[in-house]
Parts: C-alpha cells; structure tokens; sequence
C-alpha cells in the first residue's frame, strides 16, 4: 500500500464518519416528523428556487469529487499540492475532531436540527453544551473537516471547495440569525451578546 493510498484510506475514515453522523440525526428527525426538505419561507431564505437547485447541483458535484479523489482519479493528480505529510496527519486529525464537535452539536440539537433555513412549530432556543459558548457550532465543525479534508488531500480541488464553504457559511449566518431575531426577538439578541458566531468568546 503506497502512501498516498493511506492517505485515501484515512479520507474514507473521515467521510464514513460524517456521513454516519448526518444520516443517523436525518433519520431522527425524519422519526420525529419534522420536515427535511424545505418549505417555501425557507426557500425565500436561501435566496429563491434557483440558489436552492444551484447548491443541490453543487452538492452532488462536491459527491463525485469526493468519490473519484477515493478511486484516485488519475486526472485530479494534476492539482495536487506537496505538502509534508505531518500537516496532512494534522489534518486527519482535525477531522476526527470536527466530526467529534459537530457530533456533540447535533446532539444537543436533536430533533430540532434542520438543513434549511427553516425552525420547528415547538422550536426552543438552543443554549447547551456548545451552544452555551457558540451561536453555530454546526457551522464550525463543518468549516473545520472542510480544512481538514483540504490538508489531509492536499489538492487544490478540496481547498476551493474549503473556500467557498466558508464563504457559504459567511453568507448564509446573518440570513439565519435574522430569522432567529424574529423567531425568539430579545432572548436571541442578548444570546448573541453573550456568545461566539463560530468560536467562543474570549
């Protein structure tokens, strides 16, 4: 097994961890009875029908990238990046550890959680575990394993992908925390006062 296969090898761990993460609470919310998809308010959101199938687009495009670095498509060597192989563990680990918090989000969550900018009828403000310190902690693991899938590959695929994760996220907060300000009005703001966007407060 040469290095780089090790290398596709701990990517598996990394994406067969997420995975098991996001389907496991999808299907508990699903068992719940909570909408998955979303519906029209959370369509508006997101910026209307069209940015909705572009970011569907984008997420299978991001699927096929992922299946053929694994499969080690001899194309995607082009944009390799010769980084030394202690940040490529760090990064490896950084992903262990995004999955871990973003798990531990998740949790205290539950059933609440929801891919789209869209809150549950009973929906209840969210101030435990991380989010006692951290307004979007789902955010942050994910922005988290996006660079550490970007180290642990080191390919200029992945980085761009990384890249404009985060800028989807940057984009996507303040939408989120307006629709939060009308939901829970002053109770929110004076959460937001007392917490972090994506990392504690110091």
């Amino acid at each position: 097994m040469n290095t780089e296969t090790v290398y596709r090898v701990a990517f598996l761990v990394l994406l067969i961890a997420l995975l098991i993460m996001r389907v496991y609470f999808m299907v508990k919310v699903h068992r719940a009875g909570e909408r998955l998809m979303p519906d029209e308010q959370a369509v508006q959101r997101e910026g209307g029908i069209g940015f909705v199938i572009l970011r569907g687009i984008l997420f299978f495009a991001l699927l096929a990238f992922l299946a053929m670095y694994f499969l080690g498509a001899a194309w995607m060597r082009a944009f390799s990046l010769p980084l030394p192989a202690w940040l490529r563990w760090i990064g490896f680990a950084l992903g262990i550890v995004s999955v871990a918090f973003w798990t531990w989000s998740q949790i205290h969550l539950d059933t609440q959680w929801s891919a789209q900018l869209q809150l549950k009828q009973s929906h209840r403000l969210a101030t435990t575990g991380p989010y006692a310190y951290v307004r979007h902690p789902l955010y942050s693991g994910m922005i988290g394993w996006a660079v550490a899938v970007s180290l642990l590959t080191a390919n200029w695929i992945f980085i761009a992908v990384c890249v404009l994760s985060i800028v989807g996220v940057i984009v996507r907060v303040p939408k989120e925390e307006q629709m939060m300000i009308e939901a829970f009005g002053d109770e929110y703001k004076a959460y937001r006062q007392r917490t972090g966007r994506f990392f504690p407060k110091w």
